[in-house]
């Protein structure tokens, strides 16, 4: 199921309506996830990072001066999914079972594809610690690769697929 595009909210509405990080008075609170099930919890997220040609090449060689950028990036990526709550507020601290950071080099498009996927047994998804892992791992090829191409850009950071929980199983179809 694609969760689709993301929709304006209807101004005559509640401001909180569907927001489940506050209370009924407006204020930031962590979600009570303990009446929900443990379930099998798996998220899968990806995003990219567009290059120069010759930055890819440095990538691809193993000649960058910090050493192996994708080798660091991947430990980068899963100490970043163990660190999420620490980072966003509001998130549950997991206990998580797997943590994998996987990397694509599109050299017709002078782009490395990150791709993470993170599970857990638990009463709540692991969708911010597969966004996060991404991220990280992407801003890690960035610093390392920042003296010789500072206009990186990182790009279509999003949830790819969820599963467990009440919804189940949702894959974005694009």
């Amino acid at each position: 199921m694609n969760p689709g595009p993301l929709r304006a909210m209807n101004p005559d509405q509640h401001p909180n309506q569907g927001l489940t990080h506050f209370d009924a008075h407006g204020q930031a609170h962590m979600v009570d996830v303990g009446g929900k099930s443990t379930t099998h919890r798996i998220a899968v997220a990806e995003g990219r990072i567009v290059m120069q040609p010759a930055t890819l090449a440095i990538i691809q060689s193993g000649t960058a001066k910090k050493g192996d950028v994708l080798g660091i990036a991947r430990v980068a990526g899963i100490m970043a999914a163990k660190q999420t709550s620490n980072l966003i507020p509001l998130c549950h601290p997991l206990a998580l079972t797997r943590v994998a950071v996987d990397f694509e080099v599109l050299s017709d498009l002078n782009t490395v594809r990150c791709t993470t996927t993170v599970e857990t047994h638990g009463q709540t998804g692991v969708e911010m610690e597969a966004l996060t892992a991404v991220q990280i791992a992407l801003l890690t090829i960035y610093d390392m690769c920042k003296a010789v191409d500072k206009g990186m850009v990182m790009e279509g950071v999003k949830v790819l697929e969820k599963r467990g929980g009440k919804s189940e199983y949702q894959k974005r179809s694009v």
